[in-house]
């Protein structure tokens, strides 16, 4: 069997943006697409006891959640969506097992900035998703204003470090699906960022100037690298979260996720960590490959 997307919804403002993110990563990879809520499993209140009620009022709830993603895809019998619901002790957990359950392609899920008034789970769903996931978990904003597709880009948050490569080479994978341009961005902090009165104004510029002349040759390398698809790359100015959450000229940005932790796991460092709470654009935060 095709390996999944899997998109988890928990009746959010942005679960409606996952599902159209989840659909359209689906028809592209040409996988099966699986639509997933996550309600908390009973735990005893004593000598093995549950609230029997409180778990019929969870299993509610959870249908419910699910019969409006059914409304928003209006799926047919062409074109087939499965639905699940998971008991777990957390929304994140509980995507995570069925994740590996099913050897998921791509885990989808909305950014949660505008969750509903009474959640199956509290908290960031995204965030522990991303502490961990062993296939990549890409992240819908609230209010997309334009759906994947629709830009006609690829964007990528590169760095030369294992991370950035395996971000790349997804990304290229997409791009070569949907015949689209990919786009490498570098961030270099501007002058104002740095400490040129500890070292002096000439140093500072030197360094800055040294910085870029090996961004450009690592950019360079990256595009290269890349066959069967059209790669450019550009190089911005100031706060990398800024620059990047800014972006609102591709349909999805692919970044790694840090450079340093097991293989194959994607664990949240500190610039994906703010890109998935702002970026205007679905985020991509894909695993170190190796």
């Amino acid at each position: 069997m095709t390996a999944p997307v899997i998109v988890g919804v928990d009746g959010g403002a942005s679960g409606e943006d996952a599902l159209v993110l989840g659909r359209w990563a689906a028809s592209v990879l040409g996988a099966p697409l699986v639509v997933a809520v996550v309600h908390p499993a009973p735990s005893a209140l004593g000598s093995g006891r549950v609230d029997a009620e409180w778990v019929a009022d969870r299993h509610r709830a959870a249908a419910a959640v699910l019969d409006g993603a059914r409304a928003v895809l209006g799926d047919t019998d062409e074109d087939p969506v499965e639905y699940r619901t998971v008991a777990s002790t957390s929304a994140a957990h509980g995507l995570h097992d069925l994740a590996e359950e099913l050897e998921a392609e791509t885990i989808v899920v909305g950014s949660g900035r505008a969750g509903p008034r009474h959640r199956l789970f509290a908290g960031s769903t995204a965030e522990r998703l991303l502490a961990g996931s062993m296939c990549p978990v890409a992240v819908a904003p609230a209010g997309m204003e334009k759906p994947p597709g629709a830009l006609g880009r690829i964007g990528v948050a590169y760095v030369d470090t294992p991370d950035g490569r395996a971000a790349l080479q997804e990304a290229a994978r997409l791009a070569a699906r949907t015949d689209t341009p990919v786009r490498l961005y570098t961030v270099v902090a501007d002058s104002d960022a740095t400490l040129p009165f500890l070292v002096g104004q000439d140093a500072e510029h030197a360094f800055l100037d040294t910085a870029r002349e090996t961004y450009e040759q690592a950019l360079t390398r990256a595009a290269e690298s890349v066959e069967g698809v059209q790669v450019d790359w550009e190089i911005r100015v100031g706060d990398v979260v800024d620059q990047l959450a800014e972006l609102d000229d591709v349909d999805v940005l692919f970044c790694g996720s840090r450079r340093y932790g097991p293989a194959r796991r994607v664990l949240l460092g500190g610039v994906s960590a703010r890109l998935v709470r702002r970026a205007r654009r679905p985020v991509v935060v894909v695993p170190r490959s190796g």
